[in-house]
């Protein structure tokens, strides 16, 4: 397997020593200056890190045990908060108002992106104002406050679209795909001229 050839190459290179010469700690700092210094992307790391650990073990015969090394995390990217006033300016500029809604519930109740497409409609109790957010994390469902504004926008999206079960169907009848939503919000956030960094995700932090 060439990567694997070219992950134990570039160890040895980096150790200036032969691999099977080196200890735990060298690996350690290997894999570290994968992550920090040259900032591989994680798959990269973790396919480094098979192609030595097979040298390991299939060419010198070291015990696993001696391989097992925590690979350092990249800091991830927290998403720039959308302000208000940009979360308003990016569903006017989405079109599509099925795609629309969906957005406006994520946001004003504060769902993951598999929350708002699991939605069905029964799960609105329009007289408490209240949504019913069904197996979110750690499988228990949840019961979320629903503002005057975003009801009467449900209301109104259902008047136009009448759905029976699920409450964002795609044209099969089941939920929207994530791919649908996520691509829509993406347009939307491009002709809302809004640069910050994050996706649909941040709209549930916004």
């Amino acid at each position: 397997h060439a990567s694997y050839l070219g992950a134990v190459t570039d160890l040895a290179r980096f150790a200036r020593r032969s691999p099977d010469l080196l200890q735990h700690a060298d690996l350690h700092r290997y894999f570290e200056h994968l992550v920090t210094e040259r900032q591989l992307a994680p798959a990269s790391v973790r396919l480094a890190y098979n192609g030595i650990r097979f040298f390991y073990l299939e060419v010198v015969h070291r015990p696993a045990a001696e391989l097992t090394v925590t690979l350092p995390k990249r800091p991830q990217r927290i998403p720039e908060l959308l302000t208000r006033e940009e979360v308003g300016r990016l569903l006017a500029a989405c079109p599509n108002e099925r795609c629309r809604t969906a957005l406006a519930t994520t946001y004003g109740c504060g769902l993951r992106l598999s929350e708002v497409l699991g939605l069905r409609v029964d799960d609105i109790d329009g007289e408490r104002r209240l949504l019913r957010v069904r197996q979110g994390k750690g499988a228990k469902d949840r019961l979320v406050p629903v503002s005057p504004t975003l009801l009467e926008r449900l209301r109104a999206y259902w008047r136009r679209y009448r759905p029976r079960a699920w409450l964002f169907p795609g044209p099969s009848g089941r939920p929207l795909g994530p791919t649908t939503l996520q691509k829509a919000y993406g347009a939307a956030k491009a002709r809302a001229g809004i640069v910050k960094a994050g996706g649909i995700h941040g709209l549930r932090h916004a």
